[in-house]
């Protein structure tokens, strides 16, 4: 089974937000997903969508087929924190902490993922 990785580390926006966007185009074909983010309202999802264009053409390099992609996996993982001082009340100085995401996209061109996922989505609407 052939994959394209695309990474994408330090970006700075926390990964509970980036997760927000990323959840939206799990398992979508790569048309699919390019053309849902850009019309999601998050700011993730600019850079989402270029992560994706960066492992299509890896994909392409590889000599995948390029019409069958598919996004197998889109993980988002904690990356470092950059800590700040603020200011407040009383000459205290609390800390202000700026997360950073690691976000890693694999795509597939294998039809069984697309298979499989169909057949559980058609088992779970029968309930």
């Amino acid at each position: 089974m052939e994959e394209a990785i695309a990474k994408l580390n330090s970006y700075r926006q926390s990964p509970r937000k980036v997760r927000m966007v990323a959840s939206a185009v799990k398992g979508k074909k790569v048309k699919d997903a390019i053309l849902s983010l850009k019309f999601l309202g998050k700011k993730a999802a600019l850079p989402i969508e270029k992560l994706i264009n960066s492992a299509q053409a890896n994909a392409k390099e590889r000599n995948l087929n390029i019409e069958n992609l598919r996004i197998k996996e889109i993980r988002v993982d904690n990356g470092s924190i950059l800590y700040r001082r603020g200011s407040a009340s009383h000459g205290r100085a609390p800390l202000i902490r700026k997360r950073t995401s690691h976000i890693r996209v694999v795509l597939t061109d294998n039809e069984k993922i697309s298979k499989r996922k169909g057949k559980l989505t058609e088992l779970t609407k029968n309930k």
